[in-house]
């Protein structure tokens, strides 16, 4: 296990647990689009803790590598499935913001199948 794969991962769990606790949280940069996305707000008790646990995994897939490999699987599909309401709310400027949470997981992953 190298050490930038460490670095890489903890830190794509570091993001997923602040994304998540923005949500917990009720961040107004946060569930005010989720609003103008038309995101039900029933669903965001439930998208926050699907990315904690996504984050909780990577952490534990340091130590249990399917788990980790499941968790960043999960990620990925949860951040795709936002740039995707994003696209479908026609909020263009919008794309890049869960890009930028899914690349540290993409990379987690690559550099887990690197090793």
């Amino acid at each position: 296990m190298s050490t930038t794969y460490v670095v890489v991962t903890v830190l794509a769990a570091a993001m997923a647990g602040f994304s998540a606790a923005s949500v917990f949280f009720r961040a107004q940069w946060v569930v005010q689009p989720l609003a103008d996305y038309g995101v039900p707000r029933s669903w965001w008790l439930w998208l926050g803790t699907a990315k904690a646990a996504g984050a909780a995994g990577l952490l534990v897939g340091l130590l249990v590598p399917v788990i980790g490999v499941l968790a960043g699987i999960g990620l990925v599909l949860y951040f795709a499935g936002a740039v995707v309401t994003v696209i479908r709310a026609r909020s263009y400027a919008h794309i890049p913001f869960p890009l930028v949470y899914m690349a540290p997981v993409v990379g987690a992953l690559a550099l887990g199948f690197a090793a």
